[in-house]
Formats: structure tokens, sequence, C-alpha cells
């Protein structure tokens, strides 16, 4: 984990994420948490995210989320890069479409 992530307060955070039971939970928690914008651009991503991994172009990301495509590359870098946590949860919730190409 990032060093500059790994913090107390972010600690702390998680747990209480980790902690949520339900769909409601989560939607009370991160209402209060986040601004709407926040929320938003988080959703944002994960659908780019998701959508990246479908092999979607730029193009029909942006059309489709609204994203830019900064905004794209940047969740792309991620996705090559990062951590692996986008994968994971994909994974994890079977989320990505069986794609025949």
């Amino acid at each position: 984990m990032n060093s500059k992530l790994k913090t107390p307060a972010v600690e702390q955070l998680f747990e209480a994420v980790l902690s949520l039971e339900n769909k409601d939970e989560c939607f009370d928690f991160f209402e209060d948490v986040c601004t709407i914008n926040e929320l938003l651009s988080l959703a944002q991503r994960f659908e780019v995210a998701k959508m990246l991994r479908e092999h979607k172009t730029y193009l029909d990301i942006a059309e489709k989320t609204g994203a830019s495509t900064a905004t794209i590359s940047r969740v792309n870098r991620s996705l090559n890069y990062g951590n692996d946590g986008y994968d994971r949860v994909f994974k994890r919730l079977n989320m990505l479409e069986e794609t025949e190409e």
C-alpha cells in the first residue's frame, strides 16, 4: 500500500466502510461523508474502469459516462500500473461481460 495513503485516519475510514452491512447503509454513510459530486465522480471512475476492461473505446466511454479523456486515461493508468483493486472487485462481483474477440 502507498505509504502516503496508509495513515491512521485512512485506516479508520476503511474500517468504517468495512463495517457497513448493506447498500442502504452505504448510501447513508457515503452521502454523509462525500459531496454528491465526489460520490458521482467515484461511481464514474468505477464505470470507466469496467468499460475499459470490456475493451470499449475512449470515445464510447466518454459518450456513455460523460468522463473526460483525462479521467479515462487516469483510470486506464490505474488499471495497468495500479494495485489491481478494480480487477479484484470486478472478479468478486463477476461484473465483466464475457467478450469474444
